[in-house]
């Protein structure tokens, strides 16, 4: 059992997390036809918006409330109704998503009470739901924010349902499954016979691919109309534990039972939850994801000569921290450092003596000695001062193409991740083989200096990283 420890220090240094109204922002960009939209300064909207454009390399609908020094101290109230009917006159959007930042949280602007206000001034956009979150962006963290958007989805829109669809089911998926994540994960459900209704479900919206028509609006994603009806669903599923609030509150408000699972990375876990599936849909497992199981066993037989006594070092949310960590650890890895961005119960179940709440200074300082970091882009830096492999993992990462069809989840998904760092860990040892051979002809070592200067004469990739011969 892991102890939890937060780092008191002045100042963030190199940060780890990303604040809750971004992970809100994100939430809302699953829904179809929605804007997206953060109550504070234009630099809060702007600073969200270069993010999410980095890391998805698509276009991001995002707006704001603009607000400045007089109406901060004024109250926002006017700034949120001529913000809510700019956007329906221009987009006509379904949904308008709502989330505070810092700014108006400290003042304290009664942002439900204005709501109110502006919809009986404005008959007209009766139909568009309008969702607000309070998310202030100085507690928490970015998963804080994603889930308590998703809580006021169903606040917003869940009613109980007379007539119940026994074939659907309402998943609800954690903020660190990516697009290609959550479209695996609807496939396994379908080949059971089911349908499933993510919500939200940025596999919609955010894949990558290209409209044949612009709107200014998120393109895909989970619909008003399914929004409206999720209390026709036979169950729901939770991924991540980030998504048990709002799997209690749906509960609540439709009388649909929940099932979490708090992570779908590795073997067991994925037993259990085809397990479930099977049990749900009365269907016995699809013979692919036997013949899929199989593979990931092999993989697992084949990766674990070299991932076997690895020290780790992970820098991620909670529960992206909880499914790789947990991972590694069944892979025989060593988890060296843990460094998260906030609390969360499932911190204490870590394979580590202690996880910190802290930043990726923390992260460098305590992996000195690891063999392989893991943590979003903004590690790579301390990747090349302590010369260690580095897997980027989380959001964002800016500096690699593909990150929304990154999979980790199924059996197919953990199969991908086994090869990922199984291989990053040959790599390494290839281009480290000859300047340790060096180093050791330096230290006195005659005759496995002899042997260095041979490999590097006879093979060019002492030079290159790579030959015909070491092929």
């Amino acid at each position: 059992m892991a102890t939890v420890v937060t780092n008191h220090k002045a100042c963030t240094v190199n940060p780890l997390k990303m604040s809750q109204p971004i992970g809100a922002a994100l939430a809302f960009m699953g829904l179809n036809h929605c804007m997206p939209t953060l109550h504070g300064s234009q630099g809060c909207t702007s600073f969200g918006l270069v993010l999410f454009v980095r890391h998805f390399r698509e276009m991001i609908p995002m707006q704001t409330t603009a607000m400045n020094e007089v109406n901060t101290i004024l109250g926002g109230m006017d700034n949120i109704e001529q913000a809510i009917m700019n956007i329906w006159e221009r987009a006509k959007p379904d949904v308008i998503g709502l989330a505070s930042t810092g700014l108006t949280e400290t003042k304290g602007d009664d942002v439900d009470a204005y709501i109110k206000l502006i919809r009986a001034r404005h008959p007209e956009i009766a139909e568009m739901a309008i969702i607000y979150a309070s998310t202030p962006d100085y507690v928490g963290a970015f998963q804080d924010g994603w889930s308590k958007a998703v809580v006021c989805i169903v606040q917003e829109l869940a009613v109980p349902c007379s007539v119940k669809h026994m074939d659907r089911i309402n998943v609800l998926p954690g903020s660190h499954l990516t697009p290609g994540d959550i479209d695996e994960i609807r496939e396994i459900i379908e080949s059971f016979g089911l349908s499933a209704v993510f919500i939200p479900d940025i596999s919609g919206s955010l894949d990558g691919h290209i409209p044949e028509d612009f709107t200014p609006t998120t393109l895909g994603g989970t619909t008003l109309e399914q929004l409206r009806t999720m209390g026709a669903a036979r169950a729901t599923i939770g991924i991540g534990n980030q998504m048990y609030a709002a799997a209690v509150e749906l509960e609540m408000k439709t009388g649909v039972p929940y099932t979490m699972f708090d992570r779908l990375t590795g073997l067991e876990a994925n037993d259990n939850f085809l397990h479930y599936l099977s049990k749900l849909s009365g269907k016995p497992v699809p013979m692919k994801y036997r013949r899929q199981r199989s593979q990931l066993q092999d993989a697992m037989l084949d990766a674990h000569f070299y991932t076997g006594g690895k020290k780790i070092a992970i820098g991620a949310e909670p529960d992206l921290l909880w499914s790789l960590g947990s991972f590694v650890a069944e892979m025989g890895c060593e988890l060296m450092a843990a460094v998260t961005t906030t609390h969360s119960p499932m911190l204490e179940k870590m394979p580590i003596a202690e996880v910190l709440i802290g930043d990726l200074e923390d992260l460098e300082t305590r992996a000195k000695e690891c063999d392989l970091l893991i943590t979003h882009s903004h590690g790579r830096q301390m990747a090349e001062r302590l010369k260690r492999p580095f897997l980027r993992f989380g959001l964002p990462i800016f500096d690699r193409l593909g990150t929304a069809h990154k999979l980790t989840v199924g059996y197919r998904g953990t199969k991908e991740l086994v090869f990922e760092i199984a291989n990053t860990f040959m790599a390494d040892e290839h281009e480290a083989t000859p300047e340790s051979w060096l180093n050791n002809s330096e230290a006195g070592n005659t005759e496995a200096g002899v042997a260095g200067e041979n490999f590097a004469e006879e093979h060019e990739c002492a030079s290159t990283g790579g030959c015909s011969s070491c092929a």
